[in-house]
């Protein structure tokens, strides 16, 4: 037992060498990157902008169905998901109580017709013999009063049958829309009251290839959100699966739930398979800006900055250019990369202060053009490469990538930052993975420049 104790160890110990000398010759025998300007090809892509939220699925059209009488639920004809029809017979309640109501109402009727009739001749009469000073006025006063009473007897009458009659027809319970039944809340011999409020015995939605999603957008991303814009979901019973929709309506209305301020946008879409059921929780991306195909420009070529000291052929750090650069753009909620920024040009290259660029200060979210200036990376007849400072027109931006509209063609190489042997590679997010160990002998290394 012993013996194979130390085995494994001896085992264990080899493997933790081996490791840690693979680990060191990687290290090593890695490249060094040169000093020099990094650069990257123009291509096409896709750019979007988004919000993200969480939504509930629901009917376009939910109508509950009740009932204005009280009663026992004598028949029910339909289920859930039964497909009805507009005036399709659903339900039925007990009628006899209220055939009985409508028999006493009609016999009600008759009764207080026929004193009616009677009343109307003994005042008719009496007027006649009144008008004749055949009769007191007292006589002729109490005809009068005892015909107007039983007219109005006769005329309550009257309605109560009506209202025996509309009872009685309430006793049937109708679809009101068509749709499908996704909620039944009574079982045959079920009491439903209506004393004080209508109950509620189905509900029906209509038809359930058409669905909205109702989204809760939070306060401070309800500015980028419009009628019209694209939309896309996903629901947990479908993992992997993306339906899309459109904004219909964004509401007014806020709603303040522990302090957390959000509105309610109402997005459509179609279910022709009827994946998506009612109550089904949606994560939802509401585009503000969606284009396919664009030509992209990087942000970090907008942001470079070269620096004499780290790039051969670089004037010091200051000269020449004050002034000529526009105005650094700025965004909401913090500094956003602007225009070509300050700071040491390509020695011997003249650039004169272009017209109109970077008017405002502001890079637009929205789509509208703006003028920046980048540095190009060209080589001229003898194959020896410089960036050469280029005024690009752009438009929209997802605060990776610029869209291009003038001023560069795609697979044009930009300049997007320095790399030297003393300066970690700039990646592109600006950041380098502590993860990832600098190779070594990296102070002893001397700046090349990119030829």
């Amino acid at each position: 037992m012993e013996k194979k104790k130390k085995t494994l160890w001896w085992v264990a110990l080899s493997v933790l060498v081996i490791a840690v000398v693979t680990v060191m010759v990687v290290r090593f025998l890695a490249p060094v990157p040169e000093a020099g300007i990094l650069t990257e090809a123009l291509s096409r892509g896709d750019m979007e902008n988004s919000v993200t939220a969480t939504g509930t699925v629901e009917p376009l059209e939910q109508v509950e169905v009740g009932t204005q009488v009280s009663g026992i639920i004598a028949k029910i004809y339909v289920d859930y998901n039964s497909q009805v029809k507009e005036g399709q017979v659903i339900a039925e309640l007990d009628k006899d109580v209220l055939e009985t109501e409508l028999a006493s109402a009609k016999l009600s009727v008759e009764s207080n017709k026929n004193e009616y009739e009677y009343q109307q001749k003994n005042y008719n009469r009496t007027k006649n013999l009144y008008e004749q000073s055949l009769v007191s006025e007292s006589e002729y006063e109490t005809a009068e009063y005892n015909y107007n009473k039983a007219k109005i007897s006769y005329q309550q009458a009257v309605a109560q049958e009506a209202k025996a009659k509309t009872n009685l027809g309430y006793a049937t319970i109708y679809s009101p829309i068509d749709g499908v039944v996704i909620s039944r809340a009574v079982e045959e011999g079920q009491t439903v009251a209506s004393s004080y409020s209508t109950p509620t015995l189905f509900t029906i939605a209509n038809d359930l290839r058409k669905v909205q999603v109702v989204a809760d957008v939070d306060e401070a991303d309800i500015g980028s959100v419009h009628e019209g814009a694209e939309v896309t979901f996903s629901v947990d019973a479908y993992p992997g699966e993306v339906f899309e929709g459109e904004v219909n309506q964004v509401r007014m209305e806020a709603i303040t739930t522990n302090n957390v301020v959000t509105y309610e946008v109402v997005i459509h879409a179609d279910n022709p398979d009827l994946k998506l059921k009612p109550g089904l929780t949606a994560n939802i991306s509401i585009y503000s800006m969606r284009r396919s195909g664009v030509l992209r420009l990087p942000v970090k070529a907008v942001r470079f900055k070269p620096e004499g000291d780290a790039v051969p052929g670089m004037k010091p750090e200051g000269a020449g250019m004050e002034g000529n650069m526009p105005p650094k753009p700025s965004m909401p909620g913090g500094d956003f990369p602007g225009s070509m920024p300050e700071g040491p040009m390509p020695e011997g290259i003249e650039f004169p202060k272009p017209e109109g660029v970077g008017a405002g200060g502001n890079v637009s979210l929205s789509g509208e053009k703006q003028e920046v200036l980048v540095f190009v990376w060209e080589k001229d007849s003898s194959g020896q490469g410089r960036p050469v400072p280029r005024k690009v027109k752009i438009g929209v931006t997802d605060r990776i990538y610029y869209e291009v509209l003038e001023g560069l063609l795609e697979g044009d190489e930009v300049c997007v930052g320095i790399a030297s042997g003393t300066e970690e590679i700039v990646m592109p997010s600006g950041e380098r993975s502590p993860f990832m160990p600098g190779p070594p002998g990296r102070d002893n290394q001397k700046n090349k420049g990119k030829k």
